[in-house]
């Protein structure tokens, strides 16, 4: 009498290697703060990009790809090309490693502490109820061709003839003349005022 052929569904009993001891052998490798390569396979619609490194899919979270606002990867990124970034954690238990483009960057904003005072021209970016954000290049260098940085034009410090809330005075794409007021790093803001962009020098 043969035995009736296995059930398609059967649960597998041998002890050969599967593609997650594979996946587990491969992130003992890694290390936090590790720099690895890799190439982006994939860019997810809410914000995620995929990455292979040496046969396993990483990950960058969308706030990890740049010091400076990003709004989508492909700002950044694109699929098939290839990266360098650093490993933030080797997560075992759920076989995740999240990348960071940006540890590998210097960060811009404390170069922009030295320019307080600096007067400026920005474009517009994005209205909110409390004002303008206005992205500035640093002038250190000039245009660091990089996308610069976005600082603050407060609600309460419009530019002559401009009263009223942002999106009743101003639009995306206006272009402003502005004076760097204040740097804060702790909560990473760039403070700027069209008004006194406009006021006369003293002396």
């Amino acid at each position: 009498m043969t035995s009736p052929p296995p059930h398609p569904c059967t649960t597998r009993t041998g002890t050969g290697p599967t593609a997650s001891d594979g996946n587990r052998a491969f992130l003992k490798t890694l290390r936090r703060g590790q720099i690895c390569t890799g190439t982006v396979t994939a860019i997810a619609d809410f914000g995620v990009t995929f990455v292979d490194i040496g046969g396993f899919t990483a990950m960058i979270n969308l706030p990890e790809l740049s010091w400076r606002r990003v709004e989508r990867p492909s700002d950044v990124v694109a699929v098939g090309q290839q990266i360098t970034a650093e490993i933030l954690h080797v997560d075992l238990e759920r076989e995740r490693v999240p990348l960071s483009l940006k540890a590998l960057q210097e960060d811009p904003l404390p170069r922009f502490v030295g320019q307080v005072g600096r007067i400026t021209k920005g474009v517009v970016t994005e209205l909110a109820p409390c004002g303008a954000f206005v992205r500035i290049e640093d002038g250190q260098d000039g245009m660091d061709g990089m996308g610069g940085m976005e600082g603050l034009v407060d609600l309460a410090d419009p530019a002559e003839g401009h009263a009223g809330p942002p999106a009743d005075v101003l639009r995306v794409g206006d272009e402003l003349t502005v004076k760097i007021v204040a740097v804060d790093l702790a909560r990473r803001l760039i403070s700027l005022s069209p008004r006194q962009a406009l006021a006369p020098e003293d002396g």
